[in-house]
């Protein structure tokens, strides 16, 4: 076994979630409490716990000193085509790109299982500028409302060739 040394022990790590993790549990409730003020109810999508679990979905998390730093996950729509969904940073360890390398870890795991085009729904508020920042530069475009979806002012839909 290899020591681990200083700057090993602080490098995020992306593992596969768990969910009987209650630092989990406790990330993504308030992942839903900061999402609760921005829309009306009928405008917010992010699945609670319960979804993530479905075997569709496939969920990661990064780690930081022991701590739960973002999360994100992949979620099936048809065949070659899923929905990045429940992305989050924490607002302590913003700013440090952790989501930027998040979306790329989706973006090569889709691309291993042959998935063909990844899409997302965020928010069309102020709230989510930063996120439709790393989404642009991860090279997603805006496109229409996608599976279910429909218009909506509050939703922004975005898609990407994998």
């Amino acid at each position: 076994m290899t020591p681990t040394t200083p700057r090993d022990a602080m490098t995020p790590r992306t593992l596969r979630a768990d969910f009987d993790d209650g630092r989990l549990h406790a990330f993504l409730q308030e992942h839903l409490d900061d999402l609760a003020p921005t829309a009306p109810p009928q405008s917010r999508h992010a699945l609670d716990l319960a979804s993530l679990r479905r075997p569709e979905v496939r969920m990661w998390i990064v780690e930081d000193a022991d701590e739960i730093v973002a999360t994100g996950a992949l979620a099936a729509l048809e065949p070659g085509h899923e929905e990045l969904k429940s992305m989050r940073t924490h607002p302590r360890a913003r700013g440090r790109g952790i989501a930027a390398r998040l979306v790329e870890h989706l973006l090569d795991d889709a691309r291993a299982r042959g998935v063909r085009r990844v899409s997302l729904e965020t928010g069309s508020m102020e709230f989510f500028a930063a996120a439709r920042r790393v989404y642009a530069r991860a090279g997603f475009e805006v496109c229409a409302p996608f599976g279910s979806y429909v218009d909506d002012p509050h939703s922004t839909f975005m898609t990407r060739v994998v």
